[in-house]
C-alpha cells in the first residue's frame, strides 16, 4: 500500500511538473487583424448605428473590448512601424508617410522576426507596413516573415482590383483588372490565403504568428457589387466624382457601409476557420485600426460619425484620430464581454506578443505587455506614464497621452505647428470630463503644461529622414 501510494505521489509530480514544460512547448498562435482608417466609432460595440458589424460585435461579446486604445500615429506608415516594432513615433525610424522604409537587420527589428526566433512560423498577408514604396520585393521576408502576399507599397494599396500583387518575392499579375476596376478583388484573394495559411499551419503544427493587414475601409471606396446592392438606397447620398486621384463613386455612403460589411465578413470568416481546425483555443486574436477615420475619396467621417464622441480623424493628433477600437478573444483566456479602460497604444503589441510567445523581452521598447489585462489580472498589469506621438505633416504636431491614476484628470497635451516653431503653444485637454476636446484649459494649469512640454522633449529624438524646426 505505502509503495503504491509512493508511485501515485510520483507520478502526480511529474504530471504537474510536466505540464508547465508542455504548455511551454505550445505556446499560443498570435493573430493581429489590422484595418485601415477604420474609426473609433465605426463598429456596432463601439456605438456605430448606421450599418452592422455582426461579426466583430460577437468577437467582442465573446472577448475584450478596449476603451482606451491607442495607434501608432494617425496615418498608415508610421503607425505600421510602431506596432512592428514596439516603438513610438519619437523613436522609430520609419516615423512618416514616405519614400522611408524599414533598415535591414539588426536594424528595425519586428516583432515577426523576434517570434521566428522562438519557433514561430510567421507571415502577412494584405497591405505591407514596412514601406510606403520599395524597389525590393523580397523585403517582408527579409524582415522576418516567412510567407508574404499582398501589396509592398501603400500607394499601389489604394486600388481593390490590383493589376499585380507580390507573393514571397515574386509578381503575381491579374490581367482582368486595371486598378479602380476589374474582376479580381483583393479582399477575396486575400481571404483565401489567409484560409489557405491556417489549413496548412494546423496540418503543419507549431505555433504561428499571422498580420492580416486589410485594406478597408480605406478610400478608393470599392467593394463588390452584391456587396453594394444590400445598402443601395438605404442612405441620402450625393455622388462622388472623380478628382484627382480617387475613382468615381454614385454610392458613397452604400459603399463605405458595403466595405465594413465586408471586413466584418472577413474576420467573421477567420474566426470561423480557428473553430473548425481545433485552433480556437490555443489562438489569441486582435482586431485594431491604423489609425482615427479619414475623410477622402468622396467620403465624410461625419457621414457615420466614424469618429463617434471624439474630436477629429485622420491626420489629427485629438483623440478622434489616434484612439480607435481594440478587440481581444481568446476562447478559454479572454473572459467573455470584457471591457477595459487599460490605457494601451500600438507600441504595446510587440512586448505583449513576445511575453504570449516566451521570446526575449525587448530592450528598447515604448511598450508596456498588456497580457495581464487580457488574462483579467489587472494587479499585475504595468501601465504608462505617458503616451507620447508626433506627426509632420499640417505643419508638425505633437501628442501626449498623460495616464493618471483612475477618478482624476487624464491630462491631453496637444501641440500644433512645430515644424514652424518647436515651442508653439500647448493646448490642454482633460479627457476625463471632456473627451471630445472641446475646452483648452491651458491658462488654468501652467505646472501641468510645463510636465506636458518636458516629457515631449524627453520622448523626442532627432530623426534621419525627417525633422521639426530647429530650437
Amino acid at each position: 500500500m505505502r509503495v503504491a501510494a509512493l508511485f501515485v505521489a510520483a507520478v502526480l509530480v511529474l504530471a504537474v511538473s510536466v505540464a508547465p514544460a508542455a504548455a511551454a512547448m505550445n505556446p499560443p498562435n498570435i493573430i493581429f487583424i489590422l484595418s485601415d482608417d477604420v474609426g473609433y466609432g465605426d463598429l456596432g460595440c463601439y456605438g456605430q448605428e448606421n450599418f452592422t458589424t455582426p461579426r466583430l460585435d460577437r468577437m467582442a461579446a465573446e472577448g475584450m473590448r478596449f476603451t482606451q486604445h491607442y495607434t501608432g500615429s494617425t496615418v498608415c506608415a508610421p503607425s505600421r512601424a510602431c506596432l512592428l516594432t514596439g516603438q513610438h513615433t519619437g523613436h522609430v525610424y520609419q516615423r512618416a508617410n514616405g519614400p522611408h522604409q524599414f533598415r535591414a537587420n539588426p536594424q528595425d527589428l519586428t516583432i515577426a522576426t523576434r517570434l521566428q526566433g522562438a519557433g514561430y512560423h510567421t507571415a502577412m498577408i494584405g497591405k505591407s507596413g514596412l514601406s510606403c514604396e520599395t524597389s525590393e520585393p523580397g523585403l517582408p521576408n527579409a524582415k522576418g516573415f516567412h510567407h508574404f502576399f499582398g501589396y509592398l507599397g501603400h500607394r499601389d494599396a489604394h486600388r481593390y482590383y490590383p493589376t499585380h500583387l507580390w507573393q514571397n518575392g515574386q509578381r503575381v499579375d491579374y490581367a482582368g483588372n486595371q486598378g479602380k476596376e476589374g474582376v479580381t478583388y483583393s479582399g477575396e484573394v486575400f481571404l483565401a490565403d489567409t484560409l489557405r495559411y491556417l489549413d496548412e499551419r494546423a496540418e503543419a503544427g507549431g505555433p504561428f504568428f499571422l498580420h492580416l493587414s486589410l485594406q478597408q475601409s480605406h478610400a478608393d471606396l470599392q467593394a463588390p457589387d452584391k456587396w453594394r446592392r444590400k445598402f443601395i438606397g438605404k442612405y441620402e447620398e450625393p455622388p462622388f466624382r472623380e478628382q484627382k486621384f480617387y475613382r468615381s463613386e454614385a454610392h458613397p455612403k452604400a459603399t463605405y457601409a458595403a466595405m465594413m460589411a465586408y471586413l466584418d465578413h472577413t474576420v467573421g470568416k477567420v474566426l470561423d476557420k480557428l473553430a473548425e481546425r481545433g485552433l480556437a483555443e490555443n489562438t489569441l486574436v486582435l482586431f485594431a485600426s491604423d489609425n482615427g477615420a479619414m475623410s477622402e475619396g468622396g467620403w465624410s467621417r461625419q457621414y457615420f460619425n466614424s469618429s463617434g464622441p471624439l474630436t477629429g480623424g485622420k491626420r489629427d493628433l485629438y483623440e478622434g484620430g489616434i484612439r480607435t477600437p481594440l478587440i481581444a478573444w481568446w476562447p478559454g483566456k479572454v473572459q467573455p464581454g470584457g471591457v477595459t479602460d487599460h490605457v494601451s497604444a500600438f507600441w504595446d503589441f510587440a512586448p505583449t506578443a513576445c511575453e504570449i510567445a516566451g521570446a526575449s523581452p525587448i530592450d528598447n521598447t515604448d511598450g508596456v505587455s498588456y497580457l495581464p489585462t487580457l488574462l483579467g489580472k489587472p494587479g499585475e498589469q504595468k501601465t504608462h506614464n505617458y503616451l507620447y506621438w508626433e506627426f509632420y505633416e499640417q505643419g508638425g504636431k505633437q501628442a501626449v497621452r498623460v495616464v493618471g491614476p483612475p477618478g482624476g484628470p487624464q491630462w491631453k497635451g496637444v501641440r500644433l505647428g512645430v515644424r514652424k516653431d518647436r515651442d508653439a503653444p500647448i493646448e490642454l485637454y482633460d479627457l476625463a470630463n471632456d473627451l471630445a476636446e472641446q475646452n483648452n484649459v491651458a491658462v488654468d494649469h501652467p505646472e501641468v503644461v510645463a510636465k506636458v512640454e518636458a516629457m515631449m522633449d524627453e520622448a523626442h529624438t532627432p530623426s534621419p529622414v525627417v525633422s521639426f524646426s530647429k530650437r
